[in-house]
């Protein structure tokens, strides 16, 4: 009689406790539905972390990671989705690691993740993020590779922002690859190569006058070229 009494109290205790849970997710849904509907969105990061715990799932997590990554909450994300590579990880959890690792400054680790959203949907923003982060890491060839893909397949309503001036300001896509064909000409050797970088950066500006960061690496470059021409024409002891 006492295990049965025993055995009722622990069914009851279950029933209670997933009409409990059930009525919180009804609870957390409407609430993460009333903070999307009011644009709160800590609200909203708040609804679907109660949801995550409540019922977990890669989904919820997927689209907890990426309402940080969207605030700018980059270490938040990764803490949520983690940083290991996974062939069934989504398009979002792809598009999460390599946006957020690329903010962090490991750029590295990003690359690997920007060539899986490459390989699942190539385009040349893509590319460009691909070209931009190898050069960084000085793969040269990898870099160029990537940089002749953009320059290929950019559309003419793609643009590039950049925010070196007070105003913030757009190019064409191809213009902004041809900036990164510059900066790796200019790598491969930084002493014989800056009339190269030169020629590449005044035919940019051809048609992208407004290309303010293009004026600017060409005036440092020519300065470099002015500082090894007069070295070179010191006399040596």
């Amino acid at each position: 009689m006492k295990r049965l009494f025993g055995l009722i109290l622990l069914v009851s205790g279950f029933m209670l406790n997933a009409q409990s849970n059930s009525e919180l997710i009804k609870h957390y849904e409407a609430y993460y539905k009333q903070m999307k509907a009011q644009g709160d969105v800590q609200g909203i990061i708040n609804g679907m972390t109660h949801l995550n715990l409540l019922a977990p799932s890669q989904a919820r997590k997927d689209t907890l990671a990426y309402l940080y990554m969207t605030e700018g909450k980059y270490m938040q994300a990764l803490n949520t989705i983690g940083i290991e590579k996974s062939a069934t990880d989504s398009d979002i959890a792809i598009e999460v690691k390599a946006l957020s690792l690329k903010s962090v400054k490991q750029p590295e680790l990003a690359i690997g993740f920007f060539e899986e959203m490459f390989k699942r949907k190539p385009n040349a923003p893509i590319a460009y993020e691909l070209a931009e982060l190898n050069l960084q890491t000085k793969k040269l060839a990898e870099a160029e590779k990537h940089i002749a893909y953009g320059i290929a397949n950019s559309k003419d309503d793609m643009k590039k922002a950049y925010y070196e001036t007070q105003t913030p300001y757009e190019v064409s896509l191809k213009a902004a690859f041809m900036y990164l064909k510059a900066l790796v000409v200019y790598n491969k050797d930084t002493k014989a190569n800056i009339d190269a970088a030169v020629d590449v950066l005044d035919e940019t500006l051809k048609t992208a006058p407004n290309f303010n960061l293009i004026q600017l690496t060409k005036t440092e470059l020519l300065r470099q070229k002015q500082a090894l021409q007069a070295q070179a024409s010191q006399p040596k002891n």
